[in-house]
């Protein structure tokens, strides 16, 4: 059986214009709020029409020890050329950590199917 982990794609941001991009500071401090950003298309544009567009990004924060990661955001992006509006996979989020872990974002394609990436943070 395969896993479902092994639909995500990856790869280098700057040279692939489906992998999320991730904005966040290396180093956050305990219990102060912290903005995440993401994004899809930063280097090179990815599409934005009916045809071809991220449906959605997800984002993760998965705590150094902990078991499982937790959701800190989901945004579904519903507008592709409904009477000429357009969203953009951008988003951001504000939240607060205890401690050091990994942030994880996915996204969704509608042609090119899931994507992901990750980045570590440090909590002073």
């Amino acid at each position: 059986m395969e896993k479902f982990g092994s639909l995500y794609q990856s790869g280098d941001w700057k040279g692939e214009k489906h992998v999320p991009v991730i904005h966040i500071s290396d180093k956050v401090k305990k219990g102060e709020v912290v903005e995440l950003r993401v994004n899809i298309g930063e280097e090179i544009p990815h599409p934005n029409t009916l045809e071809h567009h991220i449906k959605w990004i997800k984002a993760y924060f998965h705590g150094e020890g902990d078991k499982f990661p937790v959701e800190i955001g989901n945004y579904n992006f519903t507008s592709h050329g409904e009477y000429g509006v357009f969203t953009e996979p951008d988003l951001t989020i504000k939240f607060k950590v205890e401690k050091s872990g990994t942030i994880y974002a996915a996204s969704y394609c509608n042609i090119h199917g899931l994507w992901e990436n990750s980045k570590k943070i440090e909590v002073e």
